[in-house]
C-alpha cells in the first residue's frame, strides 16, 4: 500500500522550462497537471482536465494575462482561482506553486 503525502511540494522543473503563455503537462503523484507561465512570470498549476461536461485537456489552452482560454470550448478560466468565467460555469482544481532558486515546486 502506498500513501500520498498531502500538501507536499514536488519539483516540476526550472522556470526556464516553462515558456510564457504556453502550457506544459507535468505528472506528479499520478496527477496530470497543466502548468502555465504568464507573461509577467507567474506560474500556475491546474488539473489538466476541462470542467466542461465533455472534458478535454487544458494544457493546450491559450493564456492571456491571468486567464486561460481552453482549447476546445473557449471557456475563460481565471488562473488565480480556477473559476470558469460567465456565461459558463465550473471550477478547475488549482495547485499551490512556489519558486525557489529558479526551481518550480508544486504541491499535490
Amino acid at each position: 500500500m502506498t500513501t500520498k503525502q498531502t500538501g507536499a511540494y514536488y519539483p516540476a522543473g526550472t522556470v526556464d522550462e516553462f515558456l510564457p503563455r504556453i502550457g506544459r503537462v507535468v505528472e506528479i503523484e499520478d496527477e496530470q497537471l497543466a502548468v502555465f507561465r504568464t507573461s509577467d512570470g507567474t506560474i500556475y498549476a491546474a488539473d489538466n482536465h476541462n470542467p466542461h461536461p465533455k472534458g478535454g485537456p487544458l494544457a493546450e489552452g491559450i493564456v492571456s494575462g491571468h486567464y486561460l482560454y481552453d482549447p476546445l470550448y473557449d471557456w475563460k478560466i481565471d488562473l488565480t482561482t480556477g473559476q470558469v468565467q460567465a456565461p459558463d460555469t465550473g471550477q478547475v482544481k488549482m495547485y499551490p506553486v512556489k519558486v525557489e532558486n529558479e526551481q518550480v515546486w508544486i504541491a499535490v
